[in-house]
């Protein structure tokens, strides 16, 4: 007899962009409705997900907001164990603090205990799928695909890529950074719920030949993702027309080498030129606001509702560990107040599409994530709108169901997140 899960409460819907429409036409909570599982697959929500009999277990969360599972488009696990490490502009950060870190990394075994870490932190808080970056070491690779594989989450990964401005332990070549990718690339990509991108670090840290390496393996491979980083800070950009005399302007450094395409994800993005926004959009790839980072570092304010409103594809990401917190609820808040500084009010129903339907577009994987629908699958964040007497006491004065989950997106933490399920199973708690 096949099982079956019933969860009850109040359950987020999509039916389009609520940057491009209005959000009440693009989003809505059902009150009091329905989800059932099979197999690890949603296959019906609402009045028709109301089934009984001996096969179907009833998880009760009245009051209780069923979102898809938040989708962490931009994240470095390495950096897990240096997560608010005081006080650096980027550079700085890197040199102190990363790149040391990053080094250990070359042992297996503690490898493996940051993957088992960084997973465990992210579910707690709700996130079933990430889009991160390891170090340059394969065996850095290894332990994040196998550690999600034991989890059951859906994951996108790959080989981080430097061969200068790098310590002597974590540079590669551009030969190297080609053949490590394509074999971890041939091991993990498409087995199970793992993908495989390309991932050169940034123009800085990588020579035109390496670049032009990966352009070549991705124009191989067009089928994979491409990550890396671009225009987040206003020094760093000037580093790269230093390092790149020849080129237009940052993203331009990409694009001569055969990096920039439809699925090209582009962390931060914050001071992007005309052109830059032009070619990205023509192309039709992703950027990823990493607002928690951007404030942190000091980087710089990202245009969210100028580029998402434009029909830009926009994820959003908490960056660990330049993020300063493992939480999407906590990079939510960020995200609404850093768009308040430059004028514009983000409403939760757009706040909530970001870090779920809208990453999961931004990782071309929204044909089984960042939905709750008929035939995606089911990986499920379940959030208390009163886990805290503070947001409890806020809650109890809404005059309306949105009113009663923006509380939970500005104060909520992981004591928020009631229960988690991935493909199809609950997280043991």
């Amino acid at each position: 007899m096949t099982q079956r899960d019933l969860i009850t409460g109040h359950v987020l819907q999509f039916r389009g962009n609520p940057f491009t429409q209005h959000w009440a036409e693009a989003v809505s909570i059902a009150e009091n409705s329905a989800v059932l599982i099979e197999n690890g697959t949603i296959v019906a929500v609402g009045e028709a997900a109301r089934v009984s009999g001996p096969d179907v277990t009833l998880h009760d969360h009245s009051g209780r907001l069923v979102c898809p599972g938040f989708v962490d488009a931009h994240v470095h696990y390495p950096q897990t164990a240096i997560i608010a490490s005081w006080g650096k502009r980027l550079i700085d950060w890197l040199n102190t603090y990363t790149f040391p870190e990053e080094m250990r990394l070359a042992d297996p075994a503690y490898a493996r205990t940051i993957a088992d870490r960084y997973l465990d932190l992210a579910l707690d808080h709700g996130t079933t799928s990430v889009a991160s970056y390891a170090t340059i070491h394969p065996t850095s690779v290894d332990a994040l695909f196998e550690a999600a594989a034991v989890r059951g989450m859906a994951i996108v990964a790959g080989k981080t890529c430097m061969d200068r401005n790098a310590p002597d332990g974590l540079r590669d070549t551009a030969q190297s950074a080609y053949d490590d990718s394509k074999g971890l690339l041939d091991r993990w990509h498409g087995k199970g719920r793992a993908q495989y991108a390309i991932t050169p670090r940034f123009s800085p840290t990588s020579t035109p030949e390496q670049l032009t390496a990966l352009g070549a393996l991705w124009s191989e491979r067009p089928d994979v993702l491409m990550q890396t980083h671009l225009s987040e800070q206003v020094d760093e950009i000037a580093w790269v027309q230093d390092l790149f005399p020849e080129a237009r302007d940052y993203l331009d450094t990409y694009e001569a080498t055969g990096l920039l395409g439809a699925r090209g994800v582009y962390g931060h993005s914050i001071h992007l030129t005309p052109r830059e926004v032009a070619r990205l959009s023509e192309v039709g790839a992703s950027v990823v606001h990493c607002p928690t980072s951007n404030t942190f570092i000091g980087s710089g304010l990202f245009d969210l509702m100028g580029l998402a409103r434009a029909g830009q594809c926009v994820g959003l990401a908490t960056d660990t560990g330049g993020g300063s917190s493992f939480s999407m609820l906590r990079t939510m808040a960020a995200a609404y107040e850093v768009a308040q500084l430059r004028g514009a009010a983000v409403h939760a129903a757009q706040l909530l599409w970001l870090a779920t339907a809208g990453s999961a577009r931004a990782l071309h994987r929204h044909d089984h994530l960042g939905v709750i629908a008929a035939g995606m699958d089911a990986d499920l964040c379940i959030l208390d709108l009163t886990s805290t007497p503070a947001i409890t006491q806020r809650a109890a004065q809404a005059d309306h169901i949105w009113d009663a989950v923006f509380p939970t997106i500005m104060m909520g933490d992981d004591r928020a997140v009631a229960q988690v399920w991935v493909g199809g199973k609950p997280r043991p708690t």
